[in-house]
C-alpha cells in the first residue's frame, strides 16, 4: 500500500498543496498532521508507522514534513528500513524503489549507526573518566549502619519486615540479600 504523510507546523496553515501533491503521486490514503516537527509526539505519524507493513512505501512532499532535526530523521529512516518500507521524498527525489533511492536510504542509515556508536563511545569515555575521579555508577550503596541496624530487629524476631522498613528504609529484598551474604 502507498501511504502518505503530510504536516505543517500550525493550526493555520494549508495542507492542500501537500494532499495534492500526494494525491497526484498515487498514494492510497494519507495522513494529516497540524503540529510543529520539533515534536516526535506526532499522533498520525505513528499511526501510520502503526499500520505499515514489508514492501509499503511512504510518501511526503519533502524531508521538512517528516522531521526538523537530522537526528530525528535518522530515527525515522532507521523504523522504515527496519520494517522493510520504501521511502519517497517528492522534493528531495528519494525513492528506495530505486537503485539510487536505496544507495541514499542506505547512507542515512549508516549515518544513523555512526551517530549511535559515538554516543555509545562518549557515555563510555565519560562513565571511565569518573571512575578515574572515583566516582562510581550505579545505586548508592546503603549505609552499613542501617543495614546491621535492620538485620539486627530481624534476627530479634520481634518485627515485622514492613516495620523493619519503615524505620531503616531497607527492603525486605536488600535484607535478604545481605542476609545471605552472611551464609
Amino acid at each position: 500500500m502507498i501511504f502518505g504523510y503530510a504536516r505543517v507546523s500550525t493550526t493555520e496553515q494549508k495542507l492542500d498543496r501537500q494532499i495534492d501533491l500526494l494525491t497526484n503521486y498515487g498514494t492510497e490514503k494519507i495522513f494529516t498532521e497540524k503540529i510543529t516537527g520539533k515534536n516526535m509526539e506526532r499522533k498520525e505519524l505513528n499511526r501510520l508507522i502503526d499500520q505499515l507493513r514489508p514492501g509499503d512505501s511512504i510518501v511526503v512532499e519533502s524531508l521538512s514534513r517528516l522531521g526538523r532535526s537530522t537526528k530525528d530523521l535518522l530515527f525515522l529512516i532507521d523504523k522504515f528500513n527496519e520494517l522493510k518500507v520504501n521511502f519517497i521524498s517528492l522534493k528531495e527525489q528519494i525513492d528506495t524503489t530505486t537503485p539510487t533511492g536505496k544507495l541514499i536510504f542506505h547512507i542515512f542509515a549508516s549515518i544513523s549507526e555512526f551517530e549511535r556508536e559515538l554516543i555509545s563511545e562518549r557515555v563510555r569515555s565519560g562513565l571511565a573518566s569518573a571512575r578515574v575521579r572515583g566516582r562510581v555508577g550505579g545505586r548508592p550503596k546503603k549505609k552499613q549502619k542501617l543495614i546491621n541496624m535492620a538485620i539486627s530487629l530481624y534476627e530479634s524476631k520481634k518485627h515485622t519486615l514492613k516495620e523493619i522498613h519503615e524505620q531503616t528504609g531497607v527492603s525486605p529484598a536488600t535484607l535478604y540479600r545481605y542476609l545471605n551474604k552472611g551464609d
